[in-house]
């Protein structure tokens, strides 16, 4: 199929977690500095500056924090108010936004992986438009899937039904579209989930 420029992508950034495993009133990973910048912001301006547009970050635990570290960037800030029941209700929250419906693919991104680069989304981004729209292009390194997931429109109406912790594992599976596979390292499966990761991969924790 040839490449389309015209097939459009959004982008949400998920940033609802309440990040359990660093603690519950210890620091927020999300605000974790990387090069000085909070993780969350990094991952933001990684986005911004890539072939998805617009971006919408999905905002839940600490969403003051979240908003103020996010500060002057062009993005929109969607708040889930059903944040604590998992990350499916944040993909939910963030498809239903009228901005992404619009598109004919949407990027969901987990705002706690420090190695997503712009080139990797916009690798992405072109698979997607390659295929016409019609893929699920999904990030991997090697055969191992990871994030970021790219999503065609036809799936949306089943991404606005995910619940709790639901995530988007079996819906890829049930959809019986092709899955395009785009190895980007091993930034694909790295999130810094616990105070070791992040200071392993070269962040701070701030309170």
């Amino acid at each position: 199929m040839e490449h389309r420029k015209d097939v459009s992508v959004a982008a949400i950034l998920l940033a609802a977690g309440q990040a359990r495993r660093i603690g519950e009133n210890g620091p927020h990973k999300l605000l974790a500095e990387f090069d000085n910048v909070p993780l969350v912001r990094r991952s933001a301006i990684a986005l911004l500056a890539s072939n998805a547009t617009p971006v919408v970050a999905v905002t839940g635990h600490r969403q003051g924090d979240i908003e103020q570290a996010l500060a002057g960037l062009d993005i929109t800030t969607l708040f889930n108010p059903s944040y604590v029941t998992g990350m499916g209700s944040s993909v939910a929250c963030g498809v239903s936004h009228p901005k992404i419906a619009e598109c004919d693919g949407v990027l969901v991104m987990l705002a706690d992986m420090p190695g997503i680069m712009t080139e990797h989304i916009d690798s992405m981004v072109h698979a997607f438009q390659q295929s016409g729209g019609e893929a699920i292009v999904r990030a991997s390194f090697g055969d191992k899937p990871g994030h970021p997931v790219l999503f065609p429109h036809v799936l949306y109406h089943r991404l606005i039904k995910l619940a709790g912790d639901v995530g988007a594992r079996e819906l890829i599976a049930d959809s019986k579209l092709p899955v395009v596979m785009i190895d980007i390292g091993p930034a694909a499966l790295l999130d810094v989930d616990t105070p070791t990761a992040i200071i392993e991969n070269g962040g701070v924790l701030r309170d």
